[in-house]
């Protein structure tokens, strides 16, 4: 990754999208700097970009036509309960030897004037608590720590308890505090839920409707839009695709949105993480939510993925006990943010 400048400025860089035909080049950078290649991870996300260029902002750094680092983020609208637009840096690299010349602090710059012109005044990204290259870079421009908490669990396929006090929070239009209580009278067995009392399956675009109407009864307004992006993402731009919904009496009564991929924010193995959770308030006391995260855990387990996180608000105290009762804590990884002027 980029460090802070220290060796001189550079004099003859341009900045510009990252195309297509960068993708070798930037394979082998990212090569360089982990020490493996993810190139099936970078052709997902510079295709995702083709698909979606609204929602994608990429650059290249270039000298004397030789790429010297790259920057990738996107747009979130909705994600991890946020409301006003972020732009969530990806990755950032710059080709090593070439680390120190201020390339990283340029294509961060073009970023964050791309974002100013879309109407986005916030990025967002995380970074392990033992990267230090990334942690000097970051403070060195301007980020502080986040409000997000990043909290992750160890895959384990056993019983996922309701128990008495599950609460999981959704957000609704303006007001990040709205309850929404599935708990059940008694512990609940995930098994025996899943099977007696709700279908669970591989979420597929034929649920984008139910998705849909349960997002508007939980938030009351209708975000069509942006839960279809979602739903087209987990299903197209994810390695392995994992996410679930939960049917009752042959209707959906809730989904659970991740994706299983490597490569944001530095990551080489292959993690699970979930975009979101929501269950239909016509169902709260049924256990739905914590059937969901059990299947989402077995179909993990088998998989062979060990590890899955997400991301919380910090003052989201009931969301963050549903996933602290089914074993989440404290990542290693923090959650930064800079706020733009």
């Amino acid at each position: 990754m980029a460090e802070r400048a220290k060796a001189g400025p550079i004099t003859s860089v341009k900045l510009r999208r990252l195309a297509a035909q960068d993708l070798d080049a930037v394979v082998d950078i990212d090569a360089q700097i982990t020490g493996r290649s993810r190139r099936a991870y970078f052709e997902r996300r510079l295709q995702a970009a083709l698909d979606a260029p609204a929602l994608h902002t990429q650059f290249a750094s270039e000298e004397k036509g030789v790429l010297k680092g790259y920057v990738l983020a996107r747009r979130l609208e909705g994600e991890f309960g946020s409301v006003a637009p972020v732009l969530r840096l990806e990755v950032i690299g710059v080709r090593p030897g070439e680390q120190g010349h201020g390339y990283g602090d340029s294509l961060l710059g073009a970023l964050e004037a791309d974002a100013r012109k879309n109407g986005v005044f916030e990025l967002r990204t995380q970074a392990g608590w033992k990267d230090h290259a990334m942690l000097g870079f970051l403070d060195h421009a301007g980020f502080m720590l986040g409000g997000n908490q990043v909290i992750d669990c160890a895959i384990h396929a056993g019983r996922i308890s309701s128990g008495d006090s599950e609460k999981v929070l959704a957000p609704e239009a303006g007001n990040q505090g709205a309850e929404i209580d599935h708990s059940m009278p008694q512990a609940n067995d995930f098994e025996a839920l899943a099977r007696d009392r709700a279908e669970v399956r591989s979420l597929t675009r034929a649920d984008l409707d139910d998705i849909v109407r349960i997002d508007r009864r939980i938030v009351g307004r209708d975000r069509a839009a942006y839960i279809t992006r979602i739903v087209d993402e987990v299903l197209n731009n994810s390695a392995i695709r994992v996410s679930l919904v939960a049917r009752q009496d042959e209707s959906a009564t809730g989904y659970i949105m991740a994706s299983v991929d490597f490569g944001d924010f530095g990551r080489t193995e292959p993690v699970a993480v979930i975009d979101t959770i929501g269950v239909d308030p016509g169902f709260t006391g049924a256990g739905i939510g914590s059937a969901l995260l059990s299947q989402l855990f077995v179909n993990l387990e088998a998989l062979r993925v060990e590890r899955v996180a997400t991301v919380v608000e910090r003052d989201n105290f009931g969301l963050l006990q549903f996933f602290y009762r089914a074993g989440f804590g404290f990542s290693q990884r923090l959650s930064f943010l800079k706020r733009l002027a």
